[in-house]
C-alpha cells in the first residue's frame, strides 16, 4: 500500500511506518488501559499487520492510531492516542479527519472500535454504540499481557 500523508496546520499525519517512533509508541500503548503490559514483540507484530497513522508536530511524534482491515468490508480502529501534554489542541480530530478520509477505508460495510471514554470524539465521525449487541460475540482475554508476566 502506498504511503499516505496529509499536513493540516502544523500537524503531519502519515501512514509511513518508517516514521513511527517504535519506543515512544510502545511506551504509550503498554501504559494504556487497553493493552497494559503488552510484550514489545506482540506490539511490533501488530504494527506490521496494520495500517498505522503517526501524528507528528515539528517532526516529533505526538500520537498514533492503527486500523486492522480487509480494505473492502470491515475495519477495526485501535491504539488511538495523543500524548497528554498535546491534548486539547484538536489533534485527535485532525487524526480522525485524515484517518476517516483515507482512500482505502472508504465504502466499508462496518468500521468498529472499542473505547471506554472517548465516545463524543468518535460520534463526530459517525461511530455509534452497537445497535444490536446481542448479534456480537467475542473471545476476550482480560489482562492477557499482565497474566503472561506472572
Amino acid at each position: 500500500m502506498q504511503k499516505f500523508e496529509k499536513i493540516i496546520d502544523d500537524i503531519l499525519i502519515s501512514t509511513d511506518i518508517d516514521l513511527v517512533n517504535l519506543d515512544f509508541t510502545y511506551e504509550n500503548i503498554t501504559n494504556s488501559y487497553w493493552a497494559m503490559g503488552i510484550p514489545k514483540e506482540t506490539f511490533e507484530k501488530s504494527l506490521i499487520n496494520s495500517l498505522c497513522f503517526g501524528v507528528y508536530k515539528k517532526n516529533k511524534q505526538i500520537g498514533f492510531a492503527r486500523v486492522i482491515s480487509d480494505y473492502s468490508t470491515f475495519a477495526y480502529l485501535g491504539d488511538v492516542f495523543i500524548v497528554n501534554n498535546e491534548r486539547g489542541h484538536g489533534y485527535s480530530k485532525i487524526l480522525m479527519d485524515v484517518l476517516c478520509g483515507h482512500p482505502e477505508l472508504q465504502g466499508l460495510r462496518r468500521f468498529c472500535l472499542g473505547t471506554r471514554d472517548a465516545h463524543t470524539l468518535y460520534e463526530k465521525y459517525g461511530f455509534k454504540v452497537i445497535g444490536q449487541p446481542e448479534y456480537w460475540m467475542e473471545i476476550k482475554s482480560q489482562n492477557i499481557y499482565l497474566e503472561e508476566e506472572a
